[in-house]
């Protein structure tokens, strides 16, 4: 293990707890609380060194003895590294990007340096994802920092709605006029509300002159209208709704809502100390590739149905790319086909239109989920059995005959007991089928 001179002693106490194997000069960031002490540090094994992962490490106060884990960004073939202009730099792995300001010059060189060297290597080596990194499992279960340090790893810098500031941080001109909106339009009789009274209120509020921005009002009002609708109950325990629904505290708690799945690149997870969020960053384009974060999405739905809770699946409209997420998960967990479940969660909310490229992705999925159906289903296993079953019986059919002939009077209590060992050893297979179909999509899916 090597732990190079400039970490702090009491990083060097953490990692040698965490037994890493190698560390790349470590990073000290910027953090919006300077009480607060944060590092970045790269870290890759000796067994193979073409594997490596980015751990965002949290200390209390620049005294502490003692640190955790708030973010661990693994270095795939794709992973690229950008300066962002701004005195930092950002790194996008498998569709993921995070912001890191380091907090002197020098630092973020070297850092970018090994960086750099990483992503190289990674490429040589063609690691993706699910063909290496099982070590770093270890740290993704380890990240144990508080709510407010996983925020400001998980910030993004091109979010155009975003919760409100609670650490005194400096927001645009836009994102407090939409703030405001909301809250007006919130509590303010739409039937009787007007755009004049709507800028009027704006400029009360705010305190400044609103003429700039009348063209990006009047078209936040009409995307926040489309958006007001409540969300639609999908089934008991999922909803599908919109950025609105997503940022309206009280109907989530009305709603039992406990688990939120924001499936949008350009919208903030709102509550994010009320509610438990996943996030698929992506845009609705068709270029988008949905697809293989649906086995992820079915198990975070099942994981809040479980639970007892409610889920909210949105993006910004609650139309295209949480619409098709919705979709998946009711083909998977029905074992519906795509035009059943579209016809479906169309019926309980009627703006919901998947994309072209989205649609393709369904139709594909369709087709996993029945081959892994056809599979795996007790049916098919029955068949199977009962067919060996017959073979063996043409093979010995004169002696069968015979021993038929001689116990014609099979007793139905005999014939009872047969049917209940059939019966618990297909419930047994069962336990393990849904594992199994989960497995073998997630394979094909991967494969595509």
């Amino acid at each position: 293990m090597t732990v190079f001179r400039e970490f702090p002693y009491q990083l060097q106490l953490q990692v040698n707890y965490l037994n890493l194997i190698i560390i790349t000069p470590a990073v000290q960031l910027e953090s919006v609380r300077p009480v607060r002490v944060r590092y970045l540090i790269v870290v890759s094994t000796l067994s193979n060194k073409d594997e490596s992962i980015l751990l965002g490490m949290d200390f209390p106060s620049s005294d502490s003895e003692v640190c955790t884990i708030g973010l661990v960004l693994p270095v795939w073939s794709d992973t690229q590294v950008y300066l962002d202009g701004d005195g930092g730099f950002s790194v996008t792995s498998a569709e993921e990007t995070r912001i890191f300001k380091p907090v002197s010059m020098q630092t973020m060189w070297s850092v970018l340096q090994a960086l750099h060297g990483c992503c190289e290597r990674a490429v040589k080596a063609a690691v993706i994802p699910g063909s290496g990194l099982e070590w770093a499992l270890y740290y993704h279960q380890h990240i144990e920092s508080d709510r407010f340090c996983l925020n400001e790893w998980e910030v993004m810098n091109d979010l155009e709605s975003v919760r409100k500031d609670s650490d005194g941080q400096k927001v645009s001109n836009e994102t407090l006029i939409k703030e405001h909106l909301r809250d007006i339009m919130r509590t303010e009789d739409l039937d009787n509300l007007t755009s004049k009274m709507v800028h009027s209120a704006l400029r009360t509020r705010i305190g400044f002159d609103m003429r700039p921005y009348k063209e990006y009002i009047d078209n936040e009002i009409l995307v926040t209208m489309a958006q007001m609708d409540k969300p639609s109950k999908i089934f008991d325990y999922l909803f599908l709704g919109s950025e609105w629904n997503a940022a309206n505290l009280e109907e989530l708690q009305k709603n039992n809502v406990g688990y939120i799945l924001n499936v949008t690149r350009e919208i903030d997870n709102f509550f994010p100390e009320s509610f438990t969020y996943m996030n698929i960053r992506v845009y609705d384009v068709e270029a988008t590739d949905l697809l293989p974060h649906w086995t992820d999405t079915y198990k975070f739905i099942n994981t809040a149905r479980k639970s007892g809770q409610a889920v909210l699946v949105h993006c910004k409209m609650g139309v295209s790319r949480s619409g098709s997420t919705v979709i998946a998960y009711a083909m998977k967990q029905q074992r519906w086909p795509l035009d059943v479940a579209l016809a479906y969660v169309r019926d309980r909310r009627s703006i919901v239109n998947p994309n072209e490229g989205f649609m393709k992705q369904l139709q594909t999925y369709n087709g996993i989920l029945t081959a892994s159906q056809q599979r795996h289903s007790t049916l098919w296993r029955r068949k199977s059995r009962e067919q060996r079953q017959k073979s063996v019986h043409i093979q010995d059919g004169k002696e069968e005959g015979r021993e038929d002939e001689e116990d014609e009077g099979l007793d139905d209590d005999d014939e009872e007991e047969e049917e209940d060992e059939d019966t618990e050893s297909t419930d047994e297979q069962d336990d393990s089928a849904e594992e199994k179909v989960d497995s073998a999509e997630e394979h094909e899916v991967g494969s595509l």
